[in-house]
């Protein structure tokens, strides 16, 4: 079944309603419960919530009576609420609430580390609001009590992506996206910051201006506060008309390329690089941020790496514009070609990873070609052939020739618990690579 709690409640059963007898109090019941699946919620609190401290003498029955209702209208999809401890939850199945696939999606958005991906996911995330949290099935007050937690997400969800839109230069999106958002009271300064910027980048500056005056008279009037600092100095800037408002910027150690992020490149070979676009391998604080999340990023990795031609980029591009799925499969397998690529790299007795790592380098052998290039000088490249999968078997392929080669003797890992990057060193003195954060904390020898 698939239950819809942010906005009206509905369930829905293979894309029909479903419930239709159940009563309003059950519904509310039911809500409370899913809202919290596979967490056990306790009578006295499920009593405080439906009746929201008037609650009749017979409460505790009464709730016994509504879940013997709703098992009798949910067995036959499949759906166990459980007793346990003086209390009820509903058991983890099939069923699929939006609620928790907003929560997930988020956490998904938290880590990734190329800004359009992340915009993907939050506006997945934020189409699953079809209105306030069981419009229609619970106050304000109880749905403050029952989301609040939701409804802070979802305004982190908007900060987050607004500014995601501004380092990708979308800013009339940000314009548009945040209009109905910045009138809440309090006003959510994060919100009025991005929204600001992006009126300043779309040469609105008085609306801007504008804006900050409202949002201020608000802050003092309804919390007796000044704006933030971070108010404060971006409407000193914008009276400055200072230039570089005008320019997005980038992630912490990024480059831009063909309106993709990608990271820095540090290590001094392409088949490093394939392993550094996953930053943060193994840390406990970090969990990495995964700068091929698209077919798209992985395509113009390759021609920035040299890879691929531009010509071929343009035409990877444009096949995976047509066969989504085709480069989705395509991506995943470069994900898990990338991991053995690490190990082979930092693990030489992981004969399982070197096979994995052999098979894609030999199927390259059969799609390439030696060319002369523009320097005069013969080099390997692959064949159109190789279709969407030519970024991950031209990374098989460096990442082949560099393990034949004694370079790789010279490989290091950045010891850095928030890093792990490989990187080449030949003078075997430097021992940690290049990303700053790593060296202000232990300087090299």
């Amino acid at each position: 079944m698939d239950f819809r709690l942010l906005g009206p409640f509905e369930a829905r059963h293979e894309g029909q309603p479903a419930l239709p007898r159940v009563r309003r109090q059950e519904r509310l019941l039911l809500a409370i419960l899913l809202l919290d699946t596979g967490r056990t919620v306790p009578v006295d609190r499920l009593v405080e919530l439906l009746w929201q401290g008037r609650a009749p003498g017979a409460a505790r029955a009464t709730v016994h009576t509504y879940i013997g209702r709703l098992r009798s209208a949910l067995g036959p999809y499949g759906l166990r609420l459980s007793t346990l401890d003086d209390g009820y939850r509903v058991e983890p199945g099939e069923h699929r609430v939006d609620s928790a696939e907003f929560t997930a999606l988020v956490h998904r958005a938290g880590e990734a580390g190329d800004p359009a991906h992340c915009v993907e996911l939050h506006d997945e995330a934020l189409a699953l609001w079809r209105g306030p949290l069981l419009e229609g099935l619970a106050d304000e007050s109880l749905r403050g009590r029952l989301g609040g937690v939701l409804a802070e997400l979802r305004l982190s969800a908007l900060e987050r992506r607004a500014e995601d839109l501004l380092a990708m230069g979308r800013h009339h999106r940000v314009v548009a996206d945040l209009l109905p958002e910045i009138r809440r009271a309090p006003p959510r300064e994060r919100l009025v910051v991005a929204q600001m910027t992006a009126l300043y980048r779309s040469g609105r500056p008085a609306e801007a201006l504008d804006l900050y005056q409202e949002t201020r008279t608000a802050l003092v009037e309804e919390l007796g506060l000044e704006p933030g600092a971070d108010l404060r100095e971006l409407h000193r800037r914008i009276l400055a008309a200072d230039p570089r408002l005008d320019r997005p910027s980038g992630p912490v150690y990024a480059v831009r390329v063909r309106d993709v992020w990608l990271p820095w490149n540090t290590s001094g070979h392409p088949a490093l690089e394939f392993c550094n676009t996953y930053a943060g391998w193994g840390s406990p604080s970090l969990p990495g941020s995964d700068w091929l999340a698209r077919y798209e990023s992985l395509a113009v990795w390759a021609g920035h790496l040299g890879l691929a031609e531009d010509a071929a980029v343009d035409s990877l591009l444009s096949t995976a514009a047509r066969a989504p799925e085709a480069a989705e499969t395509a991506l995943s397998e470069a994900r898990d070609l990338r991991t053995a690529a690490y190990a082979c790299f930092t693990d030489p007795a992981d004969t399982r990873a070197f096979k994995t790592l052999a098979t894609a380098a030999e199927e390259a052998a059969r799609h390439a070609e030696f060319t002369r290039g523009p320097d005069g000088l013969g080099r390997w490249s692959l064949t159109p052939a190789a279709g969407l999968r030519l970024p991950l078997l031209a990374a098989a392929h460096t990442a082949a020739e560099l393990l034949a080669t004694p370079r790789v003797h010279t490989l290091r890992v950045c010891p850095g618990k928030d890093c792990g990057w490989l990187f080449l060193d030949e003078t075997g003195r430097r021992r940690w690579c290049s990303l700053g954060t790593c060296g202000a904390r232990r300087p090299a020898p």
